[in-house]
């Protein structure tokens, strides 16, 4: 019954997310008609350059919705927020977490998918059950590493903080909860983009980031309930010491095995790793600034919206350079090629559609709920500004990381995407806040 409801629940999701796209991608065949009617550098550039922007710009807009759900449900966390301390910290650190391993599986498996070595019907195999338990090694490792993490730097930086027990089982089993959710998920996607002929760079790896944004937040609340319900220190510490064990045994049996679960685990560890230190970072300046996001919910709303898209911006270009380089179109030169800049100018042409767009829906959002907003005025400059900051920084970071980790013989699926999305979560974090607080005050 219960496997018959999320299954139900799972095609429900894939088939909205199709129906969206397709329709989102017919929008620019009238926008086609009026790109003809233009001359110049710019017609070049969009009939270079129009697969990427139609297929990233429906994907964008689609995450949006998802990353805008999440933004609410934060908005709404503020009782959990003030009721257990530091869980700020954390949140940025477990979306992208999210988004950054199952951005990686879903990536992994539409090359597989691509060169035949998993079968279209996911039939069980040695490479599948491989990349699933890296998934699962690799949510429990970093869902015990942020909370350590969190707490070092709530006592650095004298932020109030729950004890380590709680912070600790609430991000393991938010980590076992989103796991089991998106695991199918992420298959189910690779799956559709793979059949619909669509390009897994430009589309899957957003899509997937948007729907671990959309669940992460309601994992650790129903984390938090677990954790309540269990009300008794010597169980909780019992629980956290098993957990711990079974983590640990988990990466051992991983690292030592001769399979590619010991390829995907010790290159994506270290780099995740320090991501999830990104992450938490990027938490305590949104805790720094607390009391301005919770007497202002409209902002707190837009964190998972703005971190969101801009993640996804990134994590589209990431893709791109790393299979340019794959392939020879790009070489992993100091000085961008042609190609690389093309990429990144597609990349902030969405950007000009992208940043107002969330913008708006935040502020309509805030309407739709009954909750004061900023106002169109003050928020449009806010995303817009915010946004290209962390564009013109990200673009120049992600170049140096895709071409640097390629000339090291290392595998930029592993290496540059979980990088880019925790640096651009950490900026896009800054730089928010930064804006907001210049334009607001």
């Amino acid at each position: 019954m219960i496997r018959h409801i999320i299954s139900s629940i799972i095609s429900s999701i894939i088939t909205t997310i199709l129906f969206l796209f397709k329709n989102i991608n017919s929008i620019f065949k009238f926008f086609n008609r009026g790109i003809r009617s233009l001359g110049g550098k710019f017609t070049r550039f969009y009939n270079r350059s129009k697969h990427i922007l139609k297929e990233g710009l429906a994907a964008l807009v689609i995450c949006a919705i998802g990353d805008l759900i999440a933004g609410i449900i934060l908005g709404n966390m503020t009782n959990f927020l003030t009721a257990f301390p530091g869980l700020l910290v954390i949140i940025p650190g477990a979306i992208g977490m999210r988004g950054s391993i199952f951005g990686s599986f879903a990536s992994r498996l539409s090359s597989n998918l691509h060169i035949g070595t998993i079968s279209p019907e996911f039939k069980k195999s040695d490479i599948l059950t491989q990349n699933i338990l890296s998934s699962i090694i690799l949510t429990l490792i970093l869902s015990l590493f942020l909370p350590i993490l969190a707490k070092i730097l709530c006592i650095i930086f004298n932020f109030e903080s729950m004890n380590l027990i709680d912070f600790s089982l609430i991000s393991i089993f938010a980590g076992l909860i989103s796991t089991f959710i998106m695991l199918p998920i992420t298959m189910f996607i690779s799956l559709k983009s793979f059949e619909n002929g669509w390009d897994p760079d430009n589309v899957t790896t957003p899509l997937v980031a948007a729907i671990g944004d959309l669940f992460t937040l309601p994992s650790i609340i129903l984390a938090i309930f677990l954790v309540v319900f269990i009300d008794n220190e010597f169980v909780k510490t019992l629980i956290f010491i098993i957990l711990i064990l079974i983590i640990i045994i988990g990466f051992i049996l991983g690292i030592k095995s001769k399979s590619e679960s010991k390829t995907i685990i010790s290159q994506s560890t270290p780099v995740l790793l320090f991501s999830s230190f990104l992450g938490v970072f990027a938490g305590g300046i949104l805790n720094n600034s607390i009391d301005t996001l919770l007497k202002n919910p409209t902002l707190l709303t837009l964190v998972p919206l703005f971190s969101g898209e801009s993640g996804s911006l990134i994590s589209i270009l990431s893709a791109r350079l790393s299979s340019a380089l794959h392939s020879g179109i790009v070489e992993p030169l100091l000085r961008p090629s042609k190609n690389a800049i093309n990429n990144f100018v597609a990349i902030l042409f969405m950007g000009i559609f992208i940043f107002p767009f969330i913008g708006i829906i935040a502020e309509l959002s805030s309407v739709i709920i009954g909750v004061e907003g900023l106002s169109l005025i003050k928020i449009v400059p806010i995303t817009f500004i915010s946004g290209f900051i962390v564009l013109m920084i990200m673009i120049t970071i992600v170049y140096y990381i895709s071409t640097l980790s390629f000339r090291k013989g290392l595998d930029p699926d592993n290496i540059v995407l979980p990088i880019s999305t925790s640096v651009t979560d950490l900026i896009a974090n800054f730089s928010l806040i930064s804006v907001a607080l210049m334009i607001l005050f």
